[in-house]
């Protein structure tokens, strides 16, 4: 019998991370096993055939794609074509959804097995997806413990794995070894600000944050603050708008350890809140998407928190800041609290701590075995 052959299609930077370890603990089961798909840095390192780069699918937003329709179009003929030619035995979309979702209806009709790694927030907004997800995906992985409980009254099988990222962090904080990575007083004051990985995100947070960051520094001039940037790019947009001229220290990447260094972060809805939770750093966390997009997030939104710290704890436990809300003296404002209130501060790290545990259950460990139980033995 073959070495199993499993596609991977991964979107942006959160996605590259969860495919590296999905592939490392596939070959530690399966050690012949071969990948191909879109792949980013990490994935291509850990022996991933690219047939494409995952950031070209670092679309945003609800109207925003609708520019990179046709681009996309060809993108999925392509990996049509040439997948289906390399005849895998498991089809893995890893995030990206709205693009992933449509490959899975495909390959579910062409016979071979399909996997959603990441579960879209059908619980949260457009509840009627998961009718298209019960008919197109033979497995939903989900990274949220409260994820299957839904499918389940929908007759999807979901398997709840944890969260790699849960199982790559450390549950100490790591404070004083992440200020002499980078060369930071132990006593320092430090903010962390990290407006996204997207080039939408930054240029539409990047002008409130460096505001943000001016009205705090007016009160505590001692504050530090570092910047992570994700990729070149984004820290071309971040520069443009006066990060340098404002003395903010720009790094190439090491989001993880500027968030283990800090004392509070701003920091844009994503997968980012959930590292700067797992580092045990308080946070208060911005959105802003394109104008249309709001509208429909807001129309459609059916949960009360959008960040995955409010969700995961049931309760507001960071502030949040939406849309007409995200401006500087406001963001400035809570960070202040943040750093001000050493009890609260604590408090929040226990409870990260205690959603750390939850979600620290050898994820990518469970997500190969839940993919390899597809295949016929």
């Amino acid at each position: 019998m073959r070495a199993p052959r499993i596609a991977l299609v991964a979107g942006e930077t959160s996605g590259d991370q969860l495919g590296q370890a999905l592939i490392t603990a596939l070959r530690e089961r399966a050690p012949g096993a071969q990948f191909c798909g879109v792949a980013g840095p990490l994935m291509r390192a850990a022996g991933c055939e690219a047939l494409a780069a995952a950031d070209e699918l670092a679309v945003m937003g609800f109207v925003e794609p609708l520019v990179h329709l046709p681009r996309l179009w060809k993108l999925r003929r392509m990996l049509l074509g040439r997948l289906s030619k390399w005849q895998p035995d498991v089809f893995v979309g890893i995030d990206a959804p709205g693009f992933n979702l449509g490959l899975a209806a495909r390959f579910k009709a062409a016979g071979v097995k399909t996997v959603q790694y990441v579960s879209p927030q059908v619980w949260a907004w457009r509840q009627g997806r998961v009718r298209t997800i019960a008919r197109d995906c033979d497995l939903v992985l989900c990274l949220l413990p409260f994820e299957p409980a839904f499918y389940a009254t929908h007759a999807v099988k979901a398997l709840f794995v944890g969260h790699p990222l849960a199982d790559q962090i450390p549950s100490a904080s790591g404070r004083s070894a992440a200020r002499l990575a980078l060369g930071l007083d132990p006593g320092a004051r430090v903010v962390a600000l990290l407006p996204g990985s997207r080039a939408g995100e930054v240029q539409r947070l990047g002008a409130p944050y460096m505001q943000a960051a001016q009205w705090l520094r007016e009160r505590q001039p001692e504050l530090l603050f570092l910047a992570p940037m994700a990729s070149a790019g984004a820290r071309a947009l971040f520069e443009a708008h006066g990060a340098q001229a404002a003395g903010i220290r720009l790094l190439d990447g090491q989001a993880r350890t500027a968030l283990q260094a800090a004392d509070a972060a701003l920091v844009t809805s994503g997968t980012a809140t959930l590292e700067a939770l797992l580092c045990g750093c308080p946070m208060v966390v911005a959105y802003k998407a394109a104008p249309l997009s709001a509208l429909l997030v807001r129309a459609l939104i059916r949960v009360p928190y959008f960040s995955l710290p409010n969700l995961l704890a049931g309760e507001r436990l960071v502030p949040e800041f939406f849309q007409q809300q995200v401006r500087g003296p406001a963001l400035g404002a809570a960070l202040l609290a943040e750093l001000e209130d050493a009890p609260r501060s604590e408090l929040l790290r226990e409870r990260f701590r205690a959603i750390h545990a939850t979600l620290a259950q050898g994820g990518a460990g469970r997500a190969a075995d839940g993919i390899l139980q597809l295949l016929p033995p």
